[in-house]
């Protein structure tokens, strides 16, 4: 073929480690086969590459090592983990990815540690911990919600707030809820089942029914925001793409001292019937000059779900681009 062979030693590993690297039936391997385009054999704790690019194999190389290290620290790695490696081999800044696993945002109730699987998810933290307000746009799956949520409950168990208040507009392009059967609660859950799933995750069913009760977390829709001012508060707006700019006014000003404000959204969802009119559209405009104010854009590169969601995501860009 006039490939040159480029071997990587992996004799220094244990038979339960290597067991775990590539998993079941090399699957991982084979997205690293199918990134770079090479054929890659495995044998007798020898990684054989067969490409006459020296540079593609070196950064092969580099990201078998980066699983290798992820795994023996306790990080699961899985195919989502393994793509992104090697993008970021790529760009030569596979480095900056095995410094995200130290950064620890908060553990789930199972004892799984959740930290920033992407640079764009490192970033919003970092902007979470040093700026008042934060606004995190997105597309599906770029884990900008969960991460709000795991923030807030992270600063709730360490007495920085005194409680964490969740909001979203509940009825796309407007909120009639006087005309959705039940109470307040049973009217606005339907809505607001992603922030309810971060919450379970992180404390648990009961725990999460307790503070509920207690009011330490509240859970609510935006109209019921207005004349409210929240002090020591961690305060997310999520599907903030469908608040208009007016709600979105209202809902900034409501912020109290001692408060932290998270907004989240996806501007290629807007539900309104006139899209200018979202309030999260039109916030960068209004507010960049405000150096306490961050802004931060996740992309189909920060999606944390299913590798074909980011597949489903780019081709529909290219689409709308088009």
């Amino acid at each position: 073929m006039g490939n040159d062979k480029y071997i990587i030693s992996l004799e220094d590993i244990s038979y339960e480690e290597l067991g775990k690297l590539f998993g079941p039936n090399e699957k991982y391997l084979d997205v690293i086969r199918e990134h770079y385009k090479v054929d890659i054999t495995f044998r007798d704790s020898m990684l054989t590459v067969l490409s006459d690019d020296s540079i593609k194999s070196k950064r092969i190389e580099a990201v078998v090592k980066y699983m290798l290290e992820a795994e023996r620290t306790g990080i699961n790695v899985q195919e989502r983990e393994v793509m992104y490696a090697c993008t970021l081999a790529d760009k030569n800044c596979l480095d900056r990815l095995a410094r995200l696993h130290k950064e620890v945002i908060n553990k789930t109730s199972s004892g799984k540690f959740i930290y920033p699987k992407t640079l764009g998810q490192s970033y919003l933290y970092k902007c979470m911990r040093e700026k008042d307000i934060v606004f995190a746009s997105g597309v599906a799956g770029t884990g900008k919600t969960y991460l709000a949520v795991m923030y807030a409950i992270s600063l709730l168990k360490k007495n920085e707030v005194e409680k964490i208040i969740l909001t979203r507009p509940a009825v796309e392009a407007g909120e009639n809820l006087g005309f959705l059967p039940g109470d307040l609660k049973e009217k606005v859950d339907p809505y607001l089942t992603p922030l309810y799933d971060a919450l379970h995750d992180a404390l648990g069913v009961e725990t999460v029914e307790k503070l509920l009760e207690k009011e330490v977390i509240e859970i609510a829709p935006l109209a019921y925001m207005r004349g409210r001012t929240l002090n020591n508060a961690f305060i997310i707006l999520d599907e903030a793409q469908n608040s208009t700019r007016s709600q979105m006014k209202m809902f900034l000003t409501r912020m109290g001292f001692h408060s932290k404000v998270v907004v989240t959204g996806d501007i290629t969802q807007i539900d309104l019937i006139k899209k200018k009119d979202s309030g999260l559209l039109s916030a960068k405009q209004i507010l960049h000059s405000i150096e306490d104010i961050a802004f931060v854009e996740l992309t189909s590169a920060d999606v944390v779900r299913n590798p074909l969601v980011q597949k489903i995501i780019d081709c529909y860009e290219n689409f709308e681009s088009e």
